[in-house]
């Protein structure tokens, strides 16, 4: 017989499932058990034990190694091998006592193991010991599980930062070259009317020369023929129209740069987004030919689907920002097609539907493999050779998107077929124009 209880009861409440084919055994132990705070059930053979455990997973189990119809070892085995009663702590009971036995109970899953006849306050110790730990587990298992969620959000301001300083840093640039470039293109560009017409002027003066002085001297037409003065006359209109359209381009950049970046702007404000879309163009515009390294240049058509929407009150910056990082990955993807000859297209395409804004970007580029697109939003995740990307573009597209603009950022891809990208902001943001 055991000897009589001596341990103090403490408040302890924990759900412990007893399985053993012996009556007397099961009122024992449930009775001292109870006596102790904690919750008792009973099962006397190891299917009623395997039912009980998937109704409602105890906290421990006290497990016979003899029962009637499959043993404690095949009981262990059995719930060891489901994720979910993997850590339950599993105490043998058995009047087995050989080394060999032991061993066998910690190989099926065992957390320990007790010899019959058992003494009472040595079950309760150890009851009170597994219990104890397996609390230590669920604490270490939902302290992990924060650290992860931690890391996952460190890692989430990690990448905005990081972008908030690269887009910092990149309207510094843009202010610094706005400010550099626009005085010198505004001196050119206002000095080239009168430059034409000066070059007119002097065209003409020297048509009356020669209607005045029809017989020059050898000496002037050997010099008129070396400069070929009839070229320069047809020319020399020509070039400096010429010029006049390269400095209209280059405001045309400047006016894109401003307008991308939101210089001298608040940051939240109405957008037109299918100015906005034709301004980042403009900024990718020396990107829209193949590298002439895969042979023949191929020119990358745009084709635009423009449906009327009303202008968005957004953060219109970080907005470009998304814009410019889903063209640039279609043009990436573009050029990366191993038959350019088949015909390259980016299709842009705006409506409003189902109470959103939407802003496709579609590419019949080289698609995205099956097993990275549910990594695709993941911080300083990229498929892009080491120097050509961080990781960081989709990442902060999401969060710009879903996070910022309270939309939706989604896609649909088929290898080797193509990608379209799908942007939607709540038609509540939206204000009459």
């Amino acid at each position: 017989m055991p000897s009589s209880l001596s341990v103090e009861s403490t408040p302890i409440t924990a759900d412990i499932l007893i399985v053993d084919d012996t009556p007397a055994n099961l009122r024992l132990l449930s009775d001292m058990l109870q006596t102790q705070g904690y919750g008792v059930r009973k099962a006397i053979n190891g299917t009623m034990a395997l039912k009980a455990v998937r109704s409602l997973p105890p906290d421990l189990i006290l497990l016979d190694i003899n029962l009637p119809d499959m043993d404690g070892y095949q009981v262990c085995e059995a719930l060891k091998q489901e994720p979910a009663f993997k850590p339950i702590p599993v105490i043998f009971l058995s009047a087995l006592s050989e080394v060999e036995d032991k061993v066998k109970a910690f190989g099926s899953g065992g957390a320990d193991y007790i010899t019959k006849p058992f003494v009472l306050e040595e079950v309760l110790a150890r009851v009170e010991h597994h219990w104890e730990l397996a609390q230590l587990h669920r604490q270490l298992t939902a302290k992990n599980q924060d650290l992860e969620t931690a890391l996952l959000q460190l890692k989430k301001t990690q990448a905005q930062m990081i972008q908030q300083e690269k887009m910092a840093g990149l309207s510094q640039l843009v202010a610094g070259l706005a400010h550099e470039i626009n005085n010198p293109v505004g001196f050119i560009a206002g000095n080239l009317s009168p430059a034409l017409d000066y070059t007119q002027i002097l065209l003409e003066v020297i048509a009356r020369y020669e209607g005045e002085l029809p017989e020059p001297s050898p000496q002037l037409q050997d010099f008129l023929a070396e400069v070929e003065l009839d070229f320069i006359r047809t020319d020399l209109p020509q070039l400096m129209q010429s010029m006049r359209t390269g400095t209209e381009r280059l405001k045309s950049l400047l006016l894109a740069l401003r307008i991308f970046a939101h210089l001298d702007e608040s940051e939240v404000k109405q957008v037109n987004i299918q100015e906005s879309l034709d301004n980042t163009l403009r900024l990718l515009e020396h990107r829209l030919t193949t590298d002439p390294a895969m042979g023949t240049p191929v020119r990358i058509a745009i084709t635009k689907e423009y449906h009327p929407i009303p202008r968005l009150t957004c953060y219109g910056r970080k907005l470009n920002q998304v814009l410019l990082h889903l063209l640039n990955n279609a043009i990436d993807a573009l050029r990366q097609r191993p038959d350019p000859e088949a015909g390259l297209t980016i299709r842009l395409k705006t409506y409003a539907a189902e109470d959103y804004c939407w802003v496709e970007i579609s590419d019949n580029g080289i698609g995205i493999a099956p097993e990275v697109r549910s990594h695709l939003f993941d911080p300083f995740y990229t498929t892009k050779p080491i120097g050509q990307g961080q990781g960081l573009g989709l990442a902060t597209s999401y969060q710009i998107i879903v996070e910022d603009h309270h939309g939706i950022l989604d896609f649909t891809s088929e290898p080797g077929v193509g990608t379209t990208f799908k942007i939607g902001i709540p038609t509540d943001l939206l204000r009459d124009t």
